[in-house]
């Protein structure tokens, strides 16, 4: 089996060093994003995880743009929620979701503006896995098992909103692919928007304006997909028949009209050699995948189709 080496792709400066991170991610400008908080502490969590909480709420959080060898700053005043991601609308407005004191927040989701402040506050539903948006302003949800049977706002379990928090569409497919349990994979370009979810583990192709498209996959449960062209990076998962393998597990397949067929099988590790044993979910961005370590949110890794 060959390697498949993670590559570093954006680290948090290290005048920040002092600073807990809230939440993280790399946009769709291929910029990282740190939110922070300068007093936040750590809270225990179950399983041994600890996350990172401000003070108290609300808060003005500090925001650090990565973009190449670029860093700026910008503050996000008013943040009323304990942040779990985060992600950029535009160059200059972003999205948080996140959750109040002791649990859930019926208003999860907040908008901040041009001038970082406050613009909206509303619901993106419970059970959230994946909060993704394009180069044209569309955020896209996909959740768990959870959200899209114990949830009104997560029943479409895959769903579209605009700038202004509005909810445009969900995703509702027809037979064989009707049931959808879980929103699996997520990537995300401007053009296209592919998923995989179960039961059944078919790969959904959305574009605008044309009917849902449908491949059969040859590997179940993926937590992370890329493509360039007809080739296709799924990251995780299984292939159906043999025991559930980790989630390091990377496979290289080729697209064809209704399916797709396996080309090689390979071992995700860090750039030092090192097996990946666990890492957050993936963020899903045409031929890559950003992946970070789970207990560290300060170093961004990227692994592509080749």
């Amino acid at each position: 089996m060959t390697k498949v080496a993670l590559r570093p792709y954006a680290l948090l400066p290290r005048q920040y060093d002092e600073r807990k991170v809230l939440a993280s991610t790399v946009d769709a400008w291929g910029r990282a994003l740190w939110l922070m908080c300068a007093n936040a502490r750590f809270q225990p969590q179950p399983y041994g995880w600890r996350s990172v909480e401000p003070p108290e709420l609300p808060f003005d959080a500090l925001l650090v743009i990565r973009d190449g060898d670029l860093v700026h700053e910008r503050t996000l005043y008013g943040v009323a929620t304990v942040p779990k991601q985060i992600d950029a609308l535009s160059r200059d407005e972003f999205v948080l979701y996140g959750f109040g004191r002791g649990g859930r927040n019926p208003q999860e989701g907040q908008l901040f503006g041009r001038r970082g402040r406050s613009r909206r506050r509303f619901s993106l539903g419970s059970g959230l896995l994946h909060m993704v948006a394009d180069g044209r302003a569309n955020l896209w949800t996909g959740y768990n098992d959870e959200g899209i049977y114990g949830d009104p706002v997560s029943a479409g379990a895959l769903i579209r909103w605009d700038t202004g928090g509005n909810r445009l569409h969900g995703f509702y497919p027809q037979e064989p692919y009707r049931i959808v349990v879980e929103i699996d994979g997520l990537n995300v370009t401007d053009s296209v928007v592919r998923a995989t979810y179960g039961p059944g583990s078919p790969l959904a192709e959305l574009r605008a304006g044309e009917p849902i498209r449908f491949r059969k996959l040859p590997v179940a449960d993926t937590w992370g997909l890329a493509v360039r062209d007809d080739r296709l990076l799924l990251l995780g998962g299984f292939e159906p028949g043999t025991a559930h393998t980790h989630l390091r597990q990377v496979h290289h397949c080729r697209l064809t009209d209704d399916g797709a067929v396996i080309t090689g099988r390979g071992e995700l590790t860090w750039p030092n050699g090192d097996p990946v044993r666990r890492y957050t979910r993936p963020v899903g961005r045409g031929p890559h995948l950003y992946v970070r370590n789970r207990p560290s949110m300060r170093q961004w890794y990227r692994v592509s189709v080749p």
